[in-house]
């Protein structure tokens, strides 16, 4: 990273001084307060001083769920596939939308180029334009399907893989035009959505548990397939690389071994060896290094994060933990630190993707200061704005909190 970072109890002074500096409340454990998200559901866009990111906690009530970010705000699902945004600099609701429709909530997914968040709610999916704070679209979804369904979001288009009822089969994978919902194509697909699916490169991959497909993302037409005997039960994807692993939800105590394939053909690639452990969730940077949290199958809730060097096949380095939330900040890991190691749990943590938690000097790990909503019992994730970001957000499950803080 090329800005300099601190940690420790200068970390928590600039957190601070930024909270001050914001017109929030400081961050100590007994005098937080938080921001109250008492914007009704029709309320219009509220202008509000934007100073940049800033450190600052909000609540944010029942009824909401998964938060993104971009450049510029924090937005939030609510229930029934409604959304707030909140500033970045106080973390107060600017703007909210309503809910579209009833029924189980799927994924969120921000897009800051074409300025929309899109999620579904049971069998209608819903779009917000981030720049007015006011409903873009609502669409019945193709199969009008009552299940949480898979968003990708790729060049002005968001591409809908819904889940789905026990003996289906064949599935609808969808693709709608960001900015106004149109529907551009719809197919049928021998599918697997717990597979998850990627979309880069002008192709939309999915895997029906053994055989990934390559569709073209313009048409849905079928373009490649991957060859007889790659077992393929999940796919990861970052920057331009596609990977194969064992599937999260498998009940079997051995798995597939990681498979890099080639985006355009599908063939597989040569690959590092992996541990053998389940994986559970990977992220890969965009030049070639994958990140895969494993965890035992027969003894979970220790697991580790280990990256892969997919360019020049070798594992990296390993870092034990008790989460598989992660993200990914310019060239660092960002994570949470373990719940059974007391010095340090209960912070944020950034590692050198290529040099590993034990590296020295400029690329040796960072760490926050400890924070109620990093504990491990908050089931805590990481909202980051994406690129090479200096803020990171932590969403809190159990207490329903969001704190910005300065990303170590």
């Amino acid at each position: 990273m090329h800005r300099i970072r601190l940690v420790g109890a200068t970390l928590l002074g600039l957190v601070l001084v930024g909270c001050a500096g914001s017109g929030s409340t400081p961050s100590g454990e007994s005098s937080r307060t938080t921001v109250s998200a008492s914007a009704s559901p029709s309320a219009s866009p509220t202008p509000v001083a934007d100073s940049g990111w800033q450190a600052w906690t909000a609540s944010y009530p029942a009824e909401d769920g998964r938060c993104e970010a971009t450049a510029h705000q924090v937005v939030c699902r609510t229930g029934s596939g409604g959304f707030v945004g909140r500033s970045r600099s106080t973390g107060r609701v600017t703007w909210s939308v309503p809910p579209a429709g009833r029924g189980k909530d799927a994924d969120l997914v921000v897009d800051s180029a074409s300025e929309r968040a899109v999620t579904s709610s049971g069998a209608t999916l819903s779009a917000a334009d981030l720049r007015t704070g006011k409903t873009a679209w609502t669409r019945r979804l193709t199969g009008g399907s009552t299940y949480p369904v898979v968003l990708r979001v790729a060049e002005g288009t968001v591409y809908v893989l819904e889940t789905p009822a026990e003996g289906m089969k064949i599935i609808p994978l969808a693709a709608f035009r960001m900015s106004d919902g149109r529907t551009l194509w719809h197919r049928g697909v021998a599918a697997d959505s717990y597979g998850d699916m990627a979309v880069f490169g002008g192709r939309v991959y999915t895997t029906d548990g053994t055989e990934v497909t390559a569709r073209d993302a313009r048409t849905g037409d079928t373009v490649a397939t991957s060859a007889e005997g790659v077992e393929c039960p999940h796919l990861v994807s970052g920057g331009h690389y596609l990977v194969c692993t064992g599937s999260p939800i498998s009940a079997e105590d051995t798995f597939p071994p990681l498979r890099r394939l080639d985006p355009d053909t599908l063939r597989p690639l040569r690959t590092a060896e992996d541990t053998g452990q389940k994986p559970e969730r990977g992220v890969i940077s965009s030049d070639g290094v994958l990140v895969l949290y494993e965890d035992s199958a027969e003894d979970p809730g220790g697991g580790s994060w280990n990256a892969y060097d997919l360019v020049h096949p070798k594992r990296l380095w390993s870092y034990a933990t008790t989460t598989e939330e992660a993200e990914l900040a310019g060239d660092r890991f960002v994570t949470f630190t373990p719940v059974n190691d007391a010095p340090v749990r209960g912070r944020v943590i950034t590692i050198d993707l290529h040099a590993g938690p034990k590296a020295k000097g400029a690329a040796a790990a960072r760490m926050s200061a400890p924070y109620a909503q990093a504990r491990y019992g908050e089931y805590p994730r990481l909202v980051l704005p994406g690129g090479d970001p200096d803020h990171v957000v932590v969403q809190a499950a159990t207490h329903r909190g969001l704190r910005s803080m300065p990303l170590p």
